[in-house]
């Protein structure tokens, strides 16, 4: 399905984390779910309005740097007049220096906005850290682990969302294991050490199933947090503050009001 993802212009990176601001990242999670058009606003008045058009299953955004605050999400069928009733709506408490990922999950007929706590601590330059989040119908529960049997999780449960678990950096083919049998899925990826991640687990088109690797922070790179990664995770050591915390940059998005298309990164190695 094809989608339009659509966000803001960004200005140039500041070094300085600024103060009073968390993050938040939009995602559309349920696999029978037709395309969406999200909404955000600030319930002080603290951003101007925001909406993001034609967002399909599978689509995740790069992080919003957002004011401290309250915020409403809703989602509205796709071309829908925004004075109509939203199809859901949700409130996420931006606390300073927090980040969050709300998505759309479930099945439609049970459909749901979830906030989901991102942890973007830095692990050890040793170390790389990573999670699951389930969102494939097709294989309800399943297990995460590497070729070699170093496991992510297990039993992990459609329209859930595991803890972040430190793992081993290098490459790694991630298999993706339907539980109780069904076609082992493989991602060759790059965990980078000190970085953090999130593994999405999709529907594909072809009826298998579809994981992909987004960088939630790292500890050194250009890769977009919230994109999805394209195996260079890092090696090297290096600050421990999270990018999505040095990206001051990202304040234009909450002046500029001018919208863009957001091409999405579909390649993974």
């Amino acid at each position: 399905m094809a989608f339009a993802l659509v966000t803001l212009f960004v200005s140039a990176a500041s070094p300085a984390r600024a103060a009073g601001d968390g993050y938040v990242r939009l995602a559309h999670l349920s696999p029978d779910t037709p395309a969406v058009d999200v909404y955000l606003r600030s319930a002080t008045d603290a951003i101007k309005p925001q909406t993001f058009r034609g967002v399909a299953y599978g689509a995740m955004s790069a992080y919003l740097r957002l004011p401290a605050g309250n915020y409403q999400v809703a989602m509205r069928k796709a071309g829908a007049a925004a004075s109509t009733k939203p199809v859901l709506t949700t409130d996420v408490d931006v606390a300073t220096g927090g980040a969050y990922t709300v998505a759309g999950v479930g099945r439609f007929a049970d459909l749901g906005l979830r906030v989901l706590n991102d942890d973007l601590k830095l692990p050890d330059p040793g170390k790389a850290k990573v999670r699951v989040i389930q969102a494939s119908v097709k294989a309800p529960v399943l297990d995460v682990a590497g070729q070699t049997g170093s496991k992510i999780a297990d039993q992990v449960q459609f329209a859930t969302t595991t803890a972040y678990r430190e793992v081993n950096p290098g490459k790694w083919s991630v298999q993706v294991v339907p539980t109780g049998g069904g076609k082992t899925s493989v991602l060759p990826c790059t965990l980078g050490a000190g970085s953090v991640y999130s593994l999405i687990v999709l529907d594909d088109k072809a009826g298998g199933l579809k994981p992909e690797l987004h960088v939630d922070a790292e500890r050194q790179g250009t890769v977009p947090l919230g994109g999805v990664a394209t195996g260079d995770g890092g090696s090297q050591s290096g600050s421990r503050i999270p990018m999505a915390l040095l990206l001051a940059g990202l304040a234009a998005i909450l002046s500029g009001g001018l919208v863009i298309v957001l091409r999405r990164r579909l390649r993974v190695v």
